[in-house]
């Protein structure tokens, strides 16, 4: 043998290592590729499922908003009703206080009035004594 058979027998060995390896790659990329398209049915599935429970509570969520917003609307009228009440109960506390505030001071126009009613008396005790005398 020559030392260029010696050379192409190293080179076929090579080759062949060369090709054992990469097949033995191929069939494990082969494996993962396999076990990629498994992974992915698996998610695919497992967000359709997500998916679809999203969309039913979007829409429980947008149905008790709707209903949140009909009770709200007919609370209205009791937080206006209770608005109203609260301002007529002001109205009449400011009423009571100016009462009392015209009974316990007087001023000028009661004493306007014991005065005609002195006078008053005074006419009246005159008239009856005129009416006796005579």
């Amino acid at each position: 043998m020559t030392g260029g058979g010696i050379a192409a027998i190293i080179a076929a060995v090579a080759l062949l290592i060369l090709v054992l390896f990469i097949g033995v790659v191929l069939v494990r990329a082969s494996k993962i590729l396999v076990e990629i398209n498994r992974s992915l049915a698996v998610v695919t599935k497992d967000v359709d499922l997500l998916s679809k429970e999203a969309e039913d509570i979007m829409a429980n969520a947008n149905n008790l908003l709707e209903d949140v917003n009909g009770k709200v609307a007919t609370l209205d009228p009791v937080f206006q009703a209770m608005a109203d009440l609260g301002q007529s109960t002001s109205d009449l506390n400011e009423a009571t206080r100016n009462l009392t505030n015209k009974i316990t001071n007087p001023g000028k126009k009661t004493g306007k009035v014991s005065t005609a009613l002195k006078v008053g008396k005074g006419a009246v005790n005159m008239y009856r004594e005129r009416k006796n005398k005579a």
